[in-house]
């Protein structure tokens, strides 16, 4: 696989992390929870930190951010999973930590 067709890949995975990251942050729990704040922040971050080498097509670029913000995209994924039992266990936050696990463990294989 091209360095292209894996940030390709990852952006597509991306698509799974942006909705999660849009469930939380209208979420009413996420207004009374900073891990929540915490962890919807983080999921940003990581995009935001990989836009511009998107845009510019720049594959070296968006892999080697990508594998530096690694850590703490898995971190936001680890909190999430440790903290949404407690918030709640809603089918629609049960299943947005499936699709986080999910993505984030391909984004992690991808960029190894």
């Amino acid at each position: 696989m091209t360095d292209e067709e894996r940030m390709r890949q990852i952006d597509t995975l991306l698509s799974h992390v942006w909705m999660v990251r849009t469930f939380i942050k209208h979420a009413e729990e996420t207004e009374e929870d900073d891990d929540l704040k915490d962890v919807q922040r983080d999921l940003y971050d990581f995009m935001l930190a990989l836009g511009q080498p998107l845009r510019e097509n720049d594959a070296a670029a968006y892999l080697k951010k990508a594998r530096k913000k690694l850590r703490k995209l898995r971190a936001a994924k680890d909190l999430f999973l440790e903290v949404q039992p407690e918030i709640s266990n809603h089918t629609s936050f049960e299943m947005s930590a499936n699709s986080l696990k999910a993505a984030v463990t391909q984004i992690a294989v991808l960029l190894e």
